[in-house]
């Protein structure tokens, strides 16, 4: 019953993933939101006239129930960002998606994951690059990452399929509304090699903070991001702008001075927001992707991929580490909002695992 109360607060008008996870907070659960008084609801900071009303209307539980029977009738599998299994990359960010709605059959938390984003106006360069870095990708197995959209999105996708690679399409639109509705034909070639992915319901058309709001997914689902092509403005500076913010990596194709779909990549090297990428080998040296695996650390590796063995607190330590690599504990904490004084016990509990490893000057990291 609690997911139909997720679900009806998360399509309620002016409920954002933040304000979601507040509302939960303050009430205990979705239905305790739902079931409050007014004048209790009237005393979380930020609710209003617009929640209150959202709240009471009659038919948002019912849209609900609606929503979960599709989910189940076409495999849609829903993710909730309270859930533990809720993709750990995802899970520790602060505007994370309250809801996911999510169709096919590659793993989120797949071990290594690319992002790929750009104009949709590409070039035959950018083109034939993001080919060729998908084809030198390939021997490390990454998730390639992209939005589904014309130009340098799908040619990532396309090409993610030509080499057998996992592939996720992060919809800007309701999870059964494909958009471009030309890239139709691509659906059931994504579907099975990887998936799709929203967090907007059935039916839902996109406008245009809806595809800004998606780029923060693409970001937050990859280790790293890469913009292959893009203008000054345009939604591939603003997938590494969010990339930024998430404290992960972000690499640039530079391209020439009269190319305006160039102008964003040199910007972003230029001014130290991305570094530049030459070939496949700077986002392995980067990331420390490596070849060789060491049986001993399979057991680990299993353990990043199943959070739901962790605590949510050990979860979120467990995923920054992974793409951060060593860190500081002042810096841990900041990242995680957990207390220092906790922070030290649950980092105790996870080297007494086997999971984590100090080092010296207070830093951590993972096996």
């Amino acid at each position: 019953m609690e997911k139909i109360y997720q679900i009806a607060l998360s399509n309620v008008e002016g409920v954002g993933s933040v304000f979601f996870r507040q509302l939960i907070s303050y009430c205990g659960s979705a239905e305790n939101v739902f079931k409050a008084k007014t004048d209790k609801l009237l005393k979380i900071p930020g609710v209003g006239k617009t929640i209150i009303e959202g709240l009471k209307r009659k038919e948002i539980l019912k849209e609900a129930e609606q929503i979960l029977q599709k989910s189940e009738n076409q495999q849609v599998v829903i993710f909730f960002s309270t859930d533990k299994n809720y993709p750990f990359r995802l899970k520790p960010l602060y505007d994370a998606p309250a809801v996911l709605y999510y169709r096919g059959n590659a793993d989120l938390n797949h071990f290594r994951s690319l992002g790929i984003v750009g104009t949709r106006q590409a070039t035959d360069y950018g083109r034939k690059t993001t080919e060729d870095l998908v084809e030198q990708s390939k021997p490390y197995n990454p998730l390639i990452i992209s939005g589904l959209a014309y130009g340098i999105d799908i040619t990532a996708h396309k090409a993610a399929i030509e080499y057998n690679l996992p592939t996720i399409a992060v919809m800007a639109s309701g999870i059964d509304v494909i958009y471009p509705n030309q890239h139709e034909k691509y659906i059931e070639q994504i579907l099975n090699h990887g998936g799709i992915i929203s967090e907007h319901p059935f039916g839902k058309q996109p406008i245009r903070n809806m595809f800004l709001a998606r780029n923060r997914i693409i970001a937050g689902l990859s280790d790293v991001s890469i913009v292959i092509e893009s203008a000054s403005k345009g939604g591939a500076m603003v997938t590494a702008e969010f990339a930024n913010n998430y404290h992960r990596e972000v690499f640039a194709i530079p391209g020439t001075l009269s190319n305006k779909f160039s102008e964003g990549c040199n910007q972003l090297i230029k001014q130290n927001k991305a570094h530049i990428y030459t070939n496949i080998n700077d986002i392995v040296e980067s990331l420390n992707w490596d070849l060789t695996e060491n049986n001993d650390n399979q057991p680990i590796k299993e353990s990043l991929l199943d959070l739901s063995t962790f605590t949510d607190e050990e979860g979120q330590v467990i995923a920054i580490l992974r793409t951060k690599g060593e860190m500081h504990i002042d810096e841990l904490s900041w990242q995680t909002q957990i207390p220092i004084n906790r922070l030290a016990s649950l980092l105790l509990n996870l080297e007494f695992q086997g999971i984590i490893k100090t080092m010296p000057g207070k830093k951590f990291g993972l096996k």
